[in-house]
């Protein structure tokens, strides 16, 4: 098998295979014999059918299927070895290849379009400079983070007086004579839909009756009527009356204070110590999170700084038109101009960043994978407040989120991202500013 390779231009190139009998003869006999240690044709017994019939009416199909495995595999062999620049696969010459007898002929010239990628240096120095903004977390963001870091280590204390979330317990009766009656019922009115019957228990204390109309403070909640007055779903319509309720207990919720609890709850045990430490970690924890986003739009940043440098990237654009159409999902879909010159500048970002993590030797591995899930796990907990959660437990949500076939080929690009960044940091002058959130995301915005 012989291969010549002949640049067309500076986008493209033409692949001839040539390919010779004896390069697939002894794959076909294979082949042949074992369909004809199978084959189940009438008037012969298994096994018995003669070579000549087999060959007559498999030998064609069994050639082409070969030839055709073989060029597969010694293709792409020949263009590994040769380090050939290519974007996507080698393209069958339709015209040429058509021209083929595969039933009468015996050595074969192939010929393939080859897409060239283009030529360029995405190196960076510390002669570019990029823009990495710090983004400042707002007094309100600490205090939030504190409040609810006090709320998670809070605890349930009876009051006297009904305030707005409280939990009143005591006994409910139906005003009209002989109604329904619970003892030990609960309840809490500011689930209430009805504001004039929520108002009602404003201020109440324990020992007071209120004189309230459920159905109309539940809006005919069948469920919550249901519960409270402990009455079937299908018979709830029919209590319409009012309802006199006599208040036994009131629970409120209240936060903790400040405290060591606190403290070691939210970062582990005596990691900060004191109230102003406790503040300064939050504030600390919230900076970090966000220097995520400022990676990112760091990212975005050098993504245009390299492209504007690099300038647009020289395709093939028929031979790339016809790749995407030949792998789209749907055959008849077509793809528009719009869509296809957003493709190419995707490609040319590729490109940049595939040169940029070459150039820096970054590979990455199972524990950088799982890394990434890891970190994605933890800023899904941080999220809702949770900043001190055991590493074993990150490490299970993290290798269940690397089940999932997508979800592993994003992480797979966040981790390589991760590395990149670093590069890229370290490589470049980054033009560091102070920023507010909002202005932040003001120019996160103006790279939509």
């Amino acid at each position: 098998m012989n291969f010549t390779l002949k640049n067309q231009d500076a986008t493209s190139a033409r692949l001839v295979v040539s390919v010779q009998e004896a390069d697939y003869a002894a794959l076909v006999e294979k082949t042949l014999k074992n369909i004809k240690q199978k084959a189940n044709i009438p008037g012969f017994r298994p096994g018995m059918v003669p070579m000549g019939l087999i060959k007559k009416q498999y030998g064609t199909s069994v050639k082409a299927e070969e030839i055709n495995k073989l060029l597969q595999t010694k293709i792409f062999e020949y263009i590994k070895e040769n380090n050939v620049d290519m974007l996507g696969e080698p393209l069958p010459d339709a015209e040429q290849q058509s021209t083929i007898d595969l039933a009468n002929g015996t050595d074969f010239d192939f010929e393939f379009r080859i897409a060239l990628a283009p030529q360029f240096d995405a190196t960076l120095t510390k002669d570019d400079n990029i823009a990495y903004y710090r983004i400042q977390p707002t007094d309100e963001m600490i205090e939030g983070q504190v409040k609810a870091y006090a709320q998670r280590c809070g605890e349930y204390k009876q009051v006297e007086a009904y305030e707005n979330g409280d939990m009143i317990k005591g006994s409910i009766a139906e005003v009209a004579e002989g109604g329904i009656e619970v003892k030990d019922a609960v309840m809490m009115p500011s689930y209430m839909k009805n504001d004039e019957q929520k108002a009602l228990f404003d201020g109440k204390k324990v020992g007071d009756v209120i004189t309230f109309n459920p159905n109309v403070a539940y809006d005919g909640n069948a469920a919550e009527l249901s519960s409270l007055l402990k009455v079937e779903k299908e018979k709830v319509a029919e209590v319409t009356g009012d309802f006199n309720f006599t208040v036994t207990e009131i629970t409120r919720f209240v936060a903790s204070e400040l405290n060591q609890n606190v403290f070691d709850a939210a970062f582990g045990k005596d990691v900060v110590k004191t109230e102003e430490e406790f503040r300064a970690k939050i504030k600390e924890n919230i900076a970090s999170q966000f220097e995520v986003e400022s990676d990112y739009k760091m990212m975005l940043d050098a993504r245009t700084y390299l492209m504007n440098r690099v300038g647009k990237m020289e395709f093939n654009e028929e031979i790339l038109r016809e790749l995407m159409m030949a792998n789209r999902a749907d055959e008849n879909a077509t793809i528009d101009d719009e869509t296809f010159q957003k493709s190419l500048t995707e490609l040319s970002w590729h490109l940049i960043k595939e040169q940029l993590v070459k150039k820096a030797g970054i590979k990455i591995d199972e524990n950088d994978i799982l890394g990434a899930a890891k970190e994605a796990t933890r800023a899904q907990f941080a999220q809702y407040g949770m900043g001190n959660v055991p590493d074993e437990l990150l490490e299970n949500y993290a290798k269940e989120m690397l089940k999932q076939d997508k979800t592993r080929e994003m992480l797979v690009n966040r981790a390589i991202d991760v590395k990149l960044i670093s590069v890229i940091k370290e490589s470049a002058t980054l033009v560091e500013e102070e920023i507010s959130v909002e202005d932040f995301n003001k120019k996160v915005s103006e790279n939509d």
